[in-house]
């Protein structure tokens, strides 16, 4: 068989050059819901101390995100990802001054619709798709290295963010960030993002030759199915410590600076061990780099349920940012791997549409399961036991993969 080392590449500096801008535009685009997951105290005092109500708008924001990344997807595909790129950022900072109107209606509406559905939906999954047709041979770290653009808002913004509401209140901090967003992305995406180059012969082979209607022996949609479910419940108990660390220090007696401080922690350790987990892909595929992944944030989803000190706090963090932070890039890899490029465009964005509803659910679902116990040990158990789900459906999958390559190997 002829190594793709061998066979021309569409990889050369321009392709990473692309990829970093990507990266910096989606760690702006995904500072804007950090304002309310920072504030959510703050938010909640508005109504009635609920918390569930600020963490439903994240919710919101993150179901519209995934819905919007297939609607713009499609769009991005007729008219070019520097489009609905430079409405997406219009449309971030609409939704965050929209929110400043108070809880609960504009919150809903300014995250839910603005910042999710036309926001980062325009932003999210069209740069996932544009940036793969960039890349053929280290496209799992390309992929890694562009949704690390979410973890590197999470370790950057929150400090800055809790800082900033602190003396000025979180409605100027959204007004603030609005114009921020807009002075860096609009220029990003009109002098960058241009049409991705043509794929060679052997890139776009499969799709002409997919001689058969399965995918590892199975019908593909079932495949792809389970592929849904699978990041969906990778997804859940993602979402539960990034929403609601801030607010389960306070409740500990930790500052609410070093609860901050703690999520820059865990999404900052996600962001440099996501760029591990992305070499990994490429070197063993998507598949077996979400079992491990999966396995690594079951343990560190249970040592949250264990540990209640600052410093172990801390640690806890770390480690649960190194363990998840593979999960979403391996699976939307897999996707490539295992389905024709020319399904990309609906695809991808399908994935992380399950991707948004995960971590809506979850953030959504800690803040019912606190209103209700008073405490966060219910929700962080309820994550792990979504973790579990988890692993068995990858395990599923992964164990279906290395089967049929067994039996095409001994053929």
């Amino acid at each position: 068989m002829l190594q793709s080392s061998s066979l021309p590449s569409v990889e050369t500096r321009r392709s990473w050059i692309v990829a970093t801008v990507a990266l910096v535009v989606m760690a702006v685009a995904f500072g804007a819901p950090w304002i309310a997951v920072v504030s959510l105290k703050n938010i909640a005092a508005e109504v009635n101390g609920e918390r569930s109500i600020p963490a439903f708008a994240s919710a919101l924001m993150w179901i519209g995100s995934g819905i919007g990344g297939i609607l713009m997807g499609r769009i991005a595909e007729r008219f070019g990802v520097r489009s609905t790129v430079l409405c997406g950022s219009m449309m971030i900072a609409i939704g965050l001054a929209l929110s400043t109107f108070g809880p609960s209606v504009p919150l809903y509406v300014g995250h839910g619709l603005f910042i999710g559905l036309i926001g980062i939906g325009g932003i999210n999954a069209p740069l996932y798709v544009y940036v793969s047709r960039w890349f053929d041979r280290r496209r799992g770290s390309a992929l890694a290295l562009i949704s690390s653009g979410a973890y590197l808002a999470g370790a950057v913004w929150p400090p800055i963010f809790e800082s900033v509401v602190a003396r000025v209140g979180w409605r100027d901090t959204m007004l603030y960030f609005a114009v921020l967003e807009l002075l860096v992305i609009v220029p990003a995406a009109a002098i960058v993002l241009r049409p991705p180059p043509s794929l060679p012969r052997h890139a776009t082979l499969p799709d002409t030759v997919h001689v058969s209607k399965t995918v590892m022996g199975w019908p593909p949609n079932v495949v792809f199915g389970l592929q849904m479910c699978a990041i969906f419940t990778c997804c859940v108990p993602m979402s539960m410590p990034q929403g609601h660390l801030v607010a389960f220090c306070s409740d500990l007696g930790i500052s609410p600076a070093h609860g901050a401080a703690m999520v820059s922690v865990l999404l900052g350790t996600a962001f440099f061990s996501r760029q591990m987990w992305g070499a990994i892909s490429d070197r063993i595929g998507g598949l077996y780099t979400m079992l491990v992944g999966s396995a690594c944030q079951a343990a560190g989803m249970a040592a949250f349920l264990l540990t209640q000190n600052e410093v172990g706090l801390f640690t806890v963090a770390g480690a649960f940012g190194f363990g998840f932070s593979g999960l979403v890039p391996a699976n939307v890899l897999a996707s490539r791997e295992l389905f024709p490029s020319s399904e990309a465009h609906w695809r991808m964005p399908t994935l992380l549409l399950c991707s948004g509803w995960g971590m809506a659910t979850g953030g959504w679902l800690a803040g019912v399961l606190y209103d209700h116990f008073g405490f966060y040990a219910p929700a962080f158990a309820a994550g792990l036991g979504v973790n579990l789900i988890n692993f068995m459906i990858i395990s599923t999958l992964a164990f279906r993969r290395s089967k049929t390559t067994a039996v095409i190997a001994a053929i």
